[in-house]
């Protein structure tokens, strides 16, 4: 065995193919006459231990144990199936309050690690909160009239909905921010596209599971407005929150997909 910086190769193993360098995005590996050597720049995207055909190539510096050899009776989604369960997919304003087993949450944060991130930083950071939700939202209502304050004097043009959903809940005790989900993810990140596509692992994962989903922007503007929050997060002020999604069993059953608006495709 032979410890190259970020890579462990065998080389009792390895058969010279190079298939691992001319696979690697960055050109960080390159065969010679003495065998496989790494050369710097790794982007540590681990292309090189999912290529090799003999599995001589480990990264330290990642989560090997997640590391699954492919098969196909488990990898291989029917087209059909995958595309209907999209179609399927329904954002979530019922929730069945009831809680989600911590398997199904990790198997759902699992889903948004594994997304592509920007440069393969992987710099998102995930916040689940089930335990935690009912003290959540008793901070977040009685800060709530001061957030609606701090709108005012910025003329926000959310104003209106918060203000109307605040009088609901004092009235009705009707809950349009919440609507009685059992849990919360928040993703952390300053790029949104990695905070997108992370979270669409997350709801296509618990439709799977059936847990339901809700990304809400009204939470994503209100969470950073109120520092108690913030600090029950435990998030710096410098940190961002891309997307807040409520997450719990849907309160109805739906016989079919929805309609949608005429496509508008263009194949060129």
């Amino acid at each position: 065995m032979e410890n190259i910086e970020r890579l462990i190769i065998n080389r009792d193993t390895c058969v010279g193919c190079s298939l691992c360098v001319n696979d690697c995005p960055s050109k960080a590996l390159r065969m010679t006459d003495d065998g496989l050597e790494y050369i710097g720049r790794c982007l540590e995207c681990g292309h090189c231990v999912a290529v090799c055909p003999t599995n001589s190539i480990t990264m330290p510096v990642l989560d090997m144990d997640g590391v699954v050899e492919y098969n196909p009776a488990t990898f291989d989604l029917k087209p059909e199936a995958l595309l209907n369960t999209m179609k399927f997919r329904r954002s979530i304003r019922f929730f069945s309050n009831v809680e989600i087993p911590e398997p199904v949450l990790m198997q759902m944060l699992e889903a948004g690690r594994h997304a592509p991130t920007a440069s393969n930083t992987q710099k998102s950071r995930f916040i689940v909160l089930q335990k935690d939700l009912p003290r959540f939202k008793e901070l977040f209502w009685e800060g709530l009239p001061a957030t609606i304050e701090k709108m005012k004097a910025e003329g926000s043009p959310a104003l209106a909905a918060f203000e109307r959903f605040l009088h609901n809940y004092n009235t009705k005790n009707f809950d349009n921010f919440f609507f009685n989900a059992p849990a919360m993810f928040l993703i952390v990140t300053d790029n949104l596209w990695d905070a997108g596509l992370a979270s669409a692992n997350i709801e296509l994962m618990g439709h799977a599971l059936k847990i339901g989903s809700l990304h809400n922007g009204f939470l994503k503007r209100a969470i950073p407005a109120n520092p108690k929050l913030m600090e029950f997060l435990g998030l710096g002020e410098n940190e961002t929150i891309s997307v807040v999604m409520l997450a719990g069993r849907s309160g109805v059953t739906y016989s079919r997909t929805a309609p949608r608006k005429p496509a508008k495709f263009e194949i060129r």
